[in-house]
């Protein structure tokens, strides 16, 4: 199974869209608060490049946010990403 990481705020509706599906394929992830700690703030932009949340990443690969996750169930790329 894929190691899935998700940068998150508590407020913040995409991030729960995207616990939701990953949640609905049954994904275990790891959730990474960064309203609560600044240091991964300043992580998930280096490593995302991106300052919004959420941030996804699968097996060290950067998918983006919750409508990049959203595209790639769509395209039907996401379970294997997720094997």
């Amino acid at each position: 199974m894929a190691n899935v990481e998700i940068y998150t705020t508590q407020i913040c509706p995409y991030c729960v869209r995207a616990k939701m599906l990953l949640d609905r394929k049954g994904i275990s992830y790891t959730e990474l608060r960064v309203d609560l700690d600044s240091e991964l703030r300043l992580l998930m932009e280096q490593r995302s490049g991106r300052r919004t949340v959420p941030q996804i990443f699968i097996d060290n690969r950067h998918i983006g946010g919750c409508d990049d996750l959203y595209a790639l169930e769509a395209e039907h790329k996401l379970d294997p990403l997720l094997q």
